[in-house]
């Protein structure tokens, strides 16, 4: 993406610009007609045509960190000050003081807080455990946010699923799960240690019950798709049942339906 006026000083003509070799992104922002613009494009134009003191918020800056989930679009950012700007595609949130920031985004902590304001809870969650995974999300900072700045935008709902944000699951449907469990209180689980289940027999649970030799495997469709992934996990059932160790496997499609899933898990702890 380039401006109208970088255009210019290239020597593209205001009339070679308007005309099919180059198709217009927002107003004065442009790019070739044949290229496609990615999603590090359509921010670069955002950037373009916002004003330079606009960062990158809520799900967009955290996409923007490396987190794969959520809308793409709207494109989400955040100015100080009154500013009513309307630009396809944006959303350009204004606040009475500029949130923790760098030179293109807020901080992943006060993303996250944006995030939150309007997420649903169980992916403020998951997306939260993602960052805490990534070594993104300080949850100082957060505390800190929560704390002096009460008043902004989300800040309740971060407080609420502040006590269910760990970097101890390996995705996030895992996290997804442990939450579930938590908010169930079935029981406090570890989480992705490893375990004796017999002598010089080792293996990691995604939850593990310990006083209740039980343990809680979700299965994704990696673990189908990856053939080393997929013997690791046979053999681990195998030894699970060898050695007296009652599991439970859900699946994507039966976290689905929550409720049904936890009934299984819960009788299976009694």
């Amino acid at each position: 993406p380039f401006t109208r006026a970088e255009a210019l000083r290239s020597g593209i003509s205001r009339g070679v610009l308007q005309g099919p070799q180059f198709r217009r992104i927002h107003d004065s922002v442009y790019c070739h007609v044949d290229h496609t613009p990615t999603f590090a494009d359509r921010l670069a134009a955002a950037r373009l045509a916002l004003p330079d003191l606009a960062r990158s918020t809520g799900i967009t800056r955290i996409q923007e960190l490396g987190v794969d989930y959520g809308p793409r679009f709207p494109l989400h950012f955040v100015v100080e000050g009154d500013l009513h700007l309307k630009i396809d595609g944006i959303f350009l949130h204004r606040t009475v003081k500029a949130p923790p920031q760098d030179d293109s985004g807020v901080t992943a902590a006060a993303a996250f807080v944006a995030y939150c304001a309007d997420a649903r809870t169980i992916d403020a969650i998951k997306v939260g455990c993602e960052l805490r995974r990534m070594h993104l999300l300080d949850l100082d900072e957060v505390d800190e946010i929560v704390r002096v700045e009460a008043w902004r935008r989300g800040v309740p709902e971060t407080r609420y699923v502040r006590r269910y944000l760990t970097d101890r699951c390996r995705s996030m449907p895992e996290a997804e799960l442990l939450a579930y469990v938590v908010a169930c209180r079935l029981m406090s689980p570890e989480v992705n240690v490893e375990v004796e289940i017999a002598p010089g027999v080792r293996v990691t649970p995604d939850l593990w019950f310990d006083t209740l030799r039980a343990a809680a495997e979700y299965e994704g469709s990696q673990h189908q798709e990856d053939r080393a992934q997929y013997n690791v996990d046979i053999d681990r059932y195998a030894a699970y049942r060898r050695h007296d160790v009652a599991y439970e496997l859900v699946t994507r499609e039966r976290l689905r339906t929550p409720r049904t899933t936890m009934r299984a898990l819960h009788a299976l702890l009694v």
